[in-house]
């Protein structure tokens, strides 16, 4: 069995004396950790850029926008049910655009998640393929048409 210990300087204990525990780790800085775990996450989307300018205009001009990739079976997926009721959907394949990388970063900003498929209707962020294909199988999907 292997132990970790820390040692400490004799003015440091008295200090830790007076600190409350944190339990059950008591010497692991959360803080810095938190730092750290802080610098992994995706930097801010610039909005202003033409990337977001395309999303945004590509949603707003479009009754149905599906941001997909061409490999991708959800993409797949979601992509399918409007087939079948005959919706003509705008389909933006992700993989064969130079600009691709920056608008899944786009649409993580605005949906919350870089995952594809991002399906719009209406303007309005619906989900993703399995969303897509339970709201057929209900009928909710069919409602936006009718």
């Amino acid at each position: 069995m292997f132990m970790i210990t820390r040692c400490l300087h004799s003015s440091q204990l008295l200090l830790l004396a007076a600190l409350p525990p944190k339990f059950p780790y008591p010497f692991l800085d959360f803080e810095l950790m938190g730092a750290v775990g802080s610098a992994l996450r995706s930097p801010i989307v610039d909005m202003s850029t033409k990337q977001a300018k395309f999303v945004e205009n590509t949603i707003a001009s479009n009754k149905v926008v599906i941001f997909s990739k061409t490999y991708c079976p959800y993409c797949t997926m979601a992509k399918e049910p409007f087939k079948k009721l005959n919706v003509d959907a705008t389909v933006i394949e992700l993989d064969g655009n130079p600009d691709g990388n920056e608008i899944q970063a786009v649409l993580g900003e605005i949906t919350g998640a870089r995952t594809v498929p991002r399906v719009f209707i209406n303007g309005k962020f619906i989900g993703g393929g399995t969303d897509i294909k339970r709201m057929f199988e209900t009928g909710a999907l069919q409602k936006y048409f009718q």
